[in-house]
């Protein structure tokens, strides 16, 4: 394997390279764990594993644990299994968001709900949760379940404090920030302090790697407000302009409307109430972000976490993991799904 001089970054060819043969052992983990003794949940589980998706959670995890153990990392259990358990956690939050949002496709197929239906669909998402719990029980340790109890109520409370929000178009700068740590980065946190906790990792290095994914998420969930916004349906795997079509102001539109006139306000109240674009063209909302730099704002806003995120990482030795965790940061920043 070519991982270049040190110092140089890595591409995504080369990180996938690094992790693949975990990432296989992932994979196999989650498709033995969501076998359930009634059929619909395994073929709901079954169905959005198949689905694809980046695996990008189970990835940092493993990153991390071979980053803090270097060399001496061998393809453990614990990694193994905590990285299924972070990829059924998220895939269990996919399921429910699904049918609080309505929501018709995913990854550029039917949702799950469209396919079996909103109460199955709940059902199996607490199945999902309830299953990842079960594997990270095995492992005997009270400071991973901490760390999972812990992220599971700021999720769902994230997901309350959402529905709250929805159709309301007074959401401010700190309303948005509060739902992008709940929902996304603090999942990354996790991901990384639980890498760090099989790699054998300090205190101090737990809560770097922490600190590092924290901003990586929020740059990574930043960047996914906007291309909802800007990203081709075809690409995005879903509805463009789907979160404000669902109620949510999120935040290239909360800049936006910092400037807004009376009757641009108007515009968004509109879609807000009808559900649609029918009223209003998507066009207009997209000529209204342009005008005001809504997405341009958001993107520098997600700059600099991605900066902050580098900056972390960089305090670690040079080793081909540092540097895939530091090419991360750009991927994120810079793709187009």
């Amino acid at each position: 394997m070519n991982l270049g001089k040190l110092g140089q970054a890595l591409s995504a060819r080369e990180i996938f390279e690094l992790i693949q043969a975990e990432l296989d052992l992932v994979e196999r983990r989650i498709t033995a764990e969501s076998v359930a003794s009634v059929d619909a949940v395994t073929a709901i589980g079954q169905y959005l594993q198949s689905s694809g998706g980046k695996r990008l959670r189970p990835s940092l995890l493993i990153l991390a644990a071979k980053l803090v153990d270097g060399e001496r990392f061998v393809p453990g259990a614990t990694a193994i299994q905590l990285g299924a358990v972070v990829e059924m956690i998220h895939a269990a939050t996919l399921v429910h968001d699904d049918v609080i949002d309505a929501a018709e496709t995913r990854r550029g197929r039917p949702s799950s709900n469209v396919k079996w239906g909103n109460h199955t669909c709940v059902l199996a998402g607490d199945w999902l949760y309830m299953q990842a719990f079960q594997i990270a029980l095995r492992e005997r340790n009270f400071q991973i379940l901490d760390l999972l109890i812990g992220l599971t109520q700021m999720m769902v409370e994230g997901e309350l404090l959402q529905l709250e929000r929805i159709g309301r178009i007074d959401v401010t700068e700190a309303d948005c920030m509060e739902l992008v740590d709940r929902k996304t980065a603090c999942l990354f946190s996790v991901c990384a302090r639980l890498g760090a906790l099989a790699g054998r990792a300090d205190v101090q290095a737990q809560e770097k790697l922490g600190e590092y994914a924290w901003n990586l998420g929020m740059a990574f969930q930043l960047v996914d407000d906007v291309l909802d916004f800007t990203a081709r349906e075809k690409t995005l795997g879903k509805p463009v302009g789907g979160d404000l079509r669902e109620g949510k102001v999120t935040l290239p539109l909360v800049y936006a409307l910092e400037c807004a006139t009376a009757s641009e306000r108007r515009l968004v109240e509109t879609i807000l109430r009808e559900r649609s674009y029918d009223g209003v063209p998507f066009a207009r909302i997209l000529a209204l972000l342009e005008k005001y730099r809504g997405i341009q704002r958001v993107k520098e806003r997600a700059q600099a976490f991605t900066e902050k995120a580098r900056q972390v990482i960089a305090e670690f030795p040079d080793s081909p993991y540092q540097r895939a965790l530091l090419t991360v940061t750009d991927l994120i920043t810079e793709r187009d799904h």
